[in-house]
């Protein structure tokens, strides 16, 4: 594995950054975005002002609406730059009156908590913004530093340990595994915590850890809720709250024209296998465990929608399944095709369900397996 600084997909944020416009970087905790920033503005020859979004000082001017004291604040640069923007009380209003009255001036907003920095800036910064996702190291980033035969032969090393980057840096397994404690202990759940007033963090470490015995299985809030012994509107508000800070990704049924099509239950994945593993303190090596299938269909289908994200490929992303057990993993949806995809560690290879081919004739179908996955995530 790769004991440097991995090049991102975004390196070059130069690129993205236009006049009178706020580009906005989401992204989980220690996902590399400070990082990504650093390494910008050293090498950038734009004045810059750097703040970030604990400052009280910071969160006093920007969140007070007052044109004067903002357009005061930033007066003189050409670029803003506010890390871990969220912590800005109506930071999306102050952002609207820098880029409305200071002319010319570029700003960067990076934020890892999406559900707040999203309700914050949405509404103000309409039409004013550009949004992008960082993720955990992606499979096409690697590819910067090995080939493509490097990235298989360290499949089964990401399945189990994930791709953040100080993780995949990491010298041994030892300490892979003590940072993947690390960050579900001090980070992963820290904007939640503190932005929602979760009253029982436990519970939400016990919802995880009950998500992660299901992954590719459709999941019911009512026993989940059971489980947990709390209510099922609780649980849904919690697994809304996972996946809008980065930490699950949620997949719904795929319905058109088939009355056997079910889709009340929905499938969640992690956006990271190394967390999902942490969660159950499961890191076997592949050949000694029984979920391995399941953490190639995690891996593979969020290397997918990293994939999507980066190289802008727009697609709805679901599964499919009837009520007679026949089902696809993954169904891509754009462009006017539908696209099935299963996912095969091992077995036999199978054909696309009848029902399916028949339904929907016009169709794509394909395995994805140990030989042809990077076809499909790079």
């Amino acid at each position: 594995m790769p004991k440097t600084w991995i090049k991102r997909f975004y390196n070059d944020l130069g690129s993205l950054l236009e006049p009178n416009r706020v580009l906005v970087i989401y992204g989980p905790r220690r996902v590399g975005k400070t990082s990504l920033l650093n390494n910008f503005l050293a090498t950038t020859k734009l004045k810059y002002k750097l703040d970030f979004g604990d400052n009280i000082r910071t969160q006093e001017i920007l969140g007070s609406q007052d044109f004067k004291r903002i357009i005061e604040y930033v007066a003189g640069y050409e670029l803003l730059v506010l890390d871990e923007a969220q912590q800005i009380p109506n930071i999306g209003m102050g952002l609207k009156i820098i880029v409305d009255q200071v002319p010319g001036v570029m700003v960067i907003a990076t934020g890892s908590s999406s559900f707040d920095l999203a309700q914050q800036v949405g509404e103000p910064l309409t039409g004013r913004k550009k949004t992008v996702t960082l993720y955990p190291i992606a499979a096409q980033e690697l590819l910067s530093q090995q080939n493509k035969y490097g990235l298989k032969e360290n499949l089964e090393e990401l399945m189990v340990f994930g791709s953040y980057p100080a993780v995949l840096t990491a010298t041994d397994e030892k300490k892979k595994k003590e940072l993947l404690k690390e960050i579900i202990d001090s980070y992963l759940l820290k904007d939640i915590l503190a932005l929602e007033q979760v009253k029982a963090p436990r519970i939400l470490l016990d919802l995880l850890k009950l998500l992660a015995f299901q992954i590719g299985n459709q999941v019911s809030l009512t026993e989940l809720a059971t489980q947990l012994q709390i209510n099922a509107k609780t649980v849904a508000r919690y697994l809304d709250l996972l996946e809008k800070s980065f930490v699950i990704k949620r997949l719904d049924g795929f319905r058109r024209n088939l009355r056997q099509e079910v889709t009340a239950k929905s499938k969640y994945y992690f956006y990271d296998t190394g967390i999902r593993n942490a969660v159950i303190s499961q890191f076997n090596d592949i050949g000694n465990r029984n979920d391995v299938g399941q953490l190639f269909e995690n891996y593979v289908l969020m290397e997918r929608t990293k994939k999507c994200a980066y190289q802008e490929i727009w697609t709805n992303q679901y599964f499919w399944r009837t009520y007679d057990q026949q089902e696809i993993d993954l169904i891509e949806e754009g462009g006017g095709q539908l696209h099935g995809y299963e996912f095969k560690w091992g077995g036999k290879e199978k054909r696309a369900p009848r029902s399916w081919t028949e339904t929907y004739s016009h169709s794509h179908y394909q395995i994805i397996n140990r030989d042809n996955y990077l076809d499909f995530i790079v």
